[in-house]
């Protein structure tokens, strides 16, 4: 019971019991004193000493009881200026000190503490003012610090959509590459069949042109032959004609050697008319012959040219087939590299698109988790809107250093926006998947109940910003409402 008796209270008590038993103390004693007087009366009326002695022991007793009334006045007064300076020295401060922990309790921060002693009272103000500064410093910068975490956020969570929407876009691109590389593999591996086919095919016209080649050598071979054996057969028929011609003397000799005989030698002239009517014959044939024999060295020799000719265009046609082939393994070695180089490249596109696949998971993992940020910020910041505080030079001069701090990013950000908007980045496109998860709304002041959107100055929005333009409120000149 005790301890839920009020400090006023339990001091007007005490100094009533106090003043209680000053009084029974007194009023006691002057009773007993009376009694003492009342005997000693009934006393002096037998006895003239007494009598003198009871006059002077009453005025004692009158001298004494003014003196009491007077001390019992003054204990009065004592009590009264104890009691007044109680109640203003140590009462009302605490009542005051308990108004200012409701009104902190509360969230209000925009009181004043002003300590009017300097008495251990007043070290309590000076105490629980430090605490309130540190209080208003703390909340201002964590309302700064999460507004400055909420813009953040917002761009972090924007620059994720739009860095997931260009990853699927490139993920869609990709996924496009590598069918393209994959149809374009199967291409290349049919090249490098048809180019080992043409090859094969090729080594056998080579290997047929280098038959025909060595056939048409061995005609040039057969027809110098021919031409040699027709020079011969000339050679002899030469010969003949000669010996027809020897002949024809012979017989046109024994003629005239069988006219010189006379009767005796017409037989013999007979005989040699006929041998030189055969030798005639022998040398008519021996010249066609002859002639026959030089039309057909003509045409041999011709025909040796030509075949000579068609010799050399089997030599070319065998050299052209030769480099054809050549130039045929070639085609089909590269080839055969181009396919192991498309399917490397095939092989990297795929996993560019895994690695793709993993970044656009990775890219919407950090878009919920800014979501999440911004939920947990817009949390935090009405926590914080229930706090009034006020704007001192403590929390103006942290503002100004936030707001320096902030200047060159948000410097950097302008000029980086430029930059962005003309690198031509792809924008997404219709027929891809779009992203289902959205950017966080940033709320703005005039979307919270309570809040003026130009002034800010709402009852639920006494955190959401501080006024740093240097307007004064209407109870000091540097407190203003967040």
């Amino acid at each position: 019971m005790l301890n839920n008796l009020k400090l006023r209270t339990f001091i007007a008590i005490s100094l009533l019991l106090f003043l209680l038993l000053v009084a029974v103390a007194t009023v006691s004693s002057l009773i007993n004193l009376s009694h003492v007087i009342a005997e000693l009366n009934a006393v002096a009326s037998q006895d003239a000493a007494v009598r003198a002695a009871l006059n002077a022991a009453q005025a004692r007793y009158s001298a004494t009881l003014w003196t009491v009334i007077i001390c019992g006045v003054l204990t009065v007064v004592v009590v009264i200026f104890t009691f007044i300076f109680m109640n203003n020295r140590l009462i009302q401060p605490l009542g005051y000190l308990s108004r200012h922990f409701d009104a902190i309790a509360k969230g209000d921060l925009s009181q004043r503490i002003i300590s009017k002693s300097t008495n251990e009272v007043g070290l309590v103000f000076e105490s629980l003012r430090k605490m309130q500064d540190s209080l208003i410093r703390s909340f201002s910068l964590i309302h700064q610090g999460v507004n400055q975490i909420s813009n953040e956020s917002d761009e972090f969570a924007n620059s994720n959509t739009s860095l997931s929407a260009r990853i699927e876009q490139q993920a869609a691109a990709l996924q496009q590459t590598a069918a393209s590389m994959e149809q374009l593999a199967g291409t290349v591996r049919q090249n490098a069949d048809n180019a080992h086919q043409a090859n094969q095919l090729a080594v056998t016209a080579s290997t047929v042109a280098q038959r025909g080649g060595q056939a048409v050598g061995e005609v040039v071979n057969t027809m110098q032959d021919i031409s040699a054996s027709s020079s011969k057969i000339a050679d002899i028929v030469g010969v003949i004609d000669s010996i027809a011609f020897q002949t024809n003397i012979l017989a046109l000799n024994a003629a005239v050697e069988a006219a010189r005989a006379g009767e005796q030698g017409r037989g013999f002239a007979v005989v040699a008319s006929e041998v030189r009517a055969l030798a005639q014959r022998s040398a008519q044939a021996a010249r066609e012959i002859t002639a026959l024999i030089e039309d057909s060295v003509a045409k041999v020799n011709e025909g040796s040219g030509q075949v000579e000719r068609a010799g050399a265009t089997m030599q070319e046609i065998v050299d052209s087939v030769k480099r054809v082939t050549d130039i045929m393994g070639e085609i089909s070695a590269a080839t055969i590299e181009q396919s192991s180089g498309i399917d490397q490249v095939n092989l990297a596109v795929s996993q560019m698109d895994s690695t793709t696949l993993q970044n656009a998971q990775m890219v919407e993992a950090g878009v919920r988790i800014a979501a999440n940020l911004t939920q947990q910020v817009q949390k935090l910041n009405e926590t914080l809107q229930a706090y009034r505080l006020p704007d001192s030079h403590v929390i103006d001069m942290a503002a100004r250093q936030v707001n320096t701090r902030q200047a060159p990013k948000k410097a950097a950000l302008d000029t980086t926006a430029p930059k962005k908007a003309a690198s031509g980045l792809p924008q997404r496109s219709a027929a891809l998947p779009t992203q289902t998860t959205a950017a966080p709304t940033k709320k703005r002041p005039s979307d919270i109940p309570g809040m003026n959107a130009t002034s800010g100055t709402g009852k639920d929005a006494r955190l959401l910003r501080p006024d740093l333009s240097g307007k004064s409120n209407s109870v000091e000149d540097d407190w203003v409402e967040f």
